[in-house]
């Protein structure tokens, strides 16, 4: 059996595409922004792509950024890069400064993708870089600092040069940034086996199914546009349907005019939905399944009614392992739960102590793969954290849950000090880091508040320099300049002092307790806020 034609556990992200174009040149692959591109259509562009890419000087394991949201430029690149064996590396496109830098250096990418506006963010950051050449997707403004070219003129590249290149499932695909706690942000080291082998678990569960169409929001950079969506289309169904950006307004109708058959997106995008006025394009649409992660069991239960077809919320799962545990559409999980682990996954939960606890006892969760190439292979250039992380051959995964008598997963909590909002991980470490850099801070905290969305809000405990001001305006002004839109804080508290133990460590468990209170900066009652379409 070749490689084309064997199973998940030997095939890449290439030898899918190559056997899917073979068998099925016109059928339709992906639509982002622009028309429905076919199998052949999406394979020819890739190795055209990929041939400009060679030229540049990219080949088998070495990394390429990319800055830009999702547009029909990002998908031929994803499999340009897989093409020539090398490694991707998408970068969240609202990063800024300090954010931004880190990932364009630790990752040592030589070329760099990106738009005009991830030009305008990264362009002066790149002499401290590896950074070498810069594809624009649009016009450039500014003095370039290293060699500029165009992604059209990759895309008139003859392929026919292009030299064959050995690519095993245990190679490399893709480095994506996890936020940090304790430090900074690492980079997830993803085999081309990962991006196969998790679509099983998918298939088994009854989320995709073949000649599905898969409409979504979700965006390239992550984990979930390019498994959740991509490959479990390209694997599985038959298509997926990206929209450029996500608007409640008309993400359902879109969904029906495009004859989507499977609704993809975060809780806070349900939550959104559930917040529009009833129109008749909530049931006129083909939707056998809706799935939002996490949502709590009475909003699905309105959205399913709202909607008039099956949402879940039952799975767990993060960028090191996706997805470890999957509730099977064809029965009734228990309300609340992540399902029982996936065939690829094993689950323990332990304590401190890593000794197995009893069920429905809180502990960590650690999880460990049965197939190989099925997670991460480590982190990038941190073998410190990788060895920590797979301590006692587990892989601890920083959360709280419980498990049951039947082997269902119950996430718990974080118990990493990390933040989510906008459907984005923040790194507190580093959120903290990037404000203290303003002239009148001299001491931040920042902790999770609950949000309406059903995530976080982000609060942030300020202690001022010596005869230092500060006003909501000019923090929020110097936030917007330096933080990614959805790590801007909702909450400011300036106060005397953090409250810290013995060793000088601020104890944010304190803060929390605190909660909010009038005294505080509320900066969106402020009207102080920057829409998620607000990238420079």
């Amino acid at each position: 059996m070749s490689k084309q034609q064997g199973s998940r556990e030997t095939r890449t992200v290439w030898s899918v595409l190559a056997e899917r174009a073979g068998r099925d040149p016109d059928g339709k692959l992906a639509k982002c922004g622009g028309p429905w591109v076919t199998n052949s259509e999406m394979h020819g562009a890739a190795e055209r792509v990929a041939a400009g890419l060679a030229e540049l000087g990219l080949g088998k394991g070495d990394r390429l950024a990319f800055i830009a949201p999702n547009r029909p430029e990002v998908l031929e690149l994803l499999f340009a890069v897989a093409r020539l064996g090398a490694v991707q590396v998408p970068l969240n496109y609202f990063l800024k400064g300090d954010f931004l830098q880190h990932q364009l250096a630790d990752s040592a990418a030589q070329i760099l993708v990106c738009d005009a506006a991830g030009y305008a963010s990264a362009s002066a950051l790149l002499p401290d870089t590896s950074i070498k050449h810069v594809v624009m997707l649009d016009e450039a403004d500014g003095a370039p600092s290293v060699a500029l070219t165009s992604f059209a003129d990759l895309r008139a590249h003859d392929p026919a040069g292009l030299p064959n290149v050995e690519v095993e499932p245990h190679d490399p695909f893709s480095i994506i940034y996890t936020s940090g706690t304790t430090g900074l942000p690492k980079g997830c080291v993803l085999p081309h086996g990962s991006f196969i082998a998790g679509t099983a678990a998918f298939e088994d569960a009854g989320w995709i199914a073949p000649g599905d169409r898969i409409f979504t929001a979700f965006p390239l950079f992550h984990t979930s546009g390019q498994i959740i969506a991509l490959m479990n289309a390209l694997v599985v169904g038959e298509s997926v349907c990206f929209e450029p950006g996500f608007s409640a307004s008309t993400f359902i109708a879109r969904a029906g005019e495009e004859q989507a058959t499977v609704l993809q997106g975060v809780g806070p995008m349900a939550m959104a939905l559930l917040a529009q006025p009833e129109a008749p394009s909530d049931t006129d649409h083909r939707l056998r399944l809706a799935s939002f992660i996490p949502m709590d069991p009475a909003s699905q239960q309105a959205l399913s009614t709202r909607l008039g077809t099956p949402v879940t919320s039952a799975a767990f799962g993060q960028t090191e392992a996706n997805p470890v545990s999957m509730g099977r559409i064809d029965r009734v999980d228990k309300p609340g739960s992540a399902g029982p682990a996936s065939a690829n996954f094993e689950i323990q939960i332990v304590d401190d102590d890593d000794q197995p606890v009893a069920a429905g006892t809180v502990g960590e969760i650690c999880v460990r793969p049965t197939q190989p190439w099925t997670m991460f292979t480590g982190y990038w250039n941190a073998p410190e954290a990788t060895l920590a992380t797979f301590r006692n051959l587990w892989h601890h995964t920083g959360d709280y849950g419980t498990l049951d008598d039947d082997g269902y997963l119950f996430f718990v909590d974080r118990k990493k000090d990390a933040l989510r909002r906008r459907g984005e991980n923040i790194s507190s470490f580093q959120l903290e880091a990037a404000i203290t850099k303003h002239p009148s801070v001299a001491q931040v905290a920042v902790v999770a508040e609950p949000s309406p969305l059903g995530e976080d809000d982000v609060r942030a405990c300020l202690v001022l320099a010596p005869d230092a001001s500060l006003s909501p305006e000019t923090f929020f002004e110097f936030c917007k300049e330096h933080l990614p839109y959805y790590a801007i804080p909702r909450y400011v508290d300036v106060r005397a002092a953090l409250p810290a133990n013995a060793m000088g460590r601020v104890m944010k468990h304190l803060l929390r307790e605190e909660g909010v209170s009038s005294e505080m900066w509320d900066l969106e009652a402020l009207g102080l806020s920057v829409a998620k379409d607000e990238r420079r």
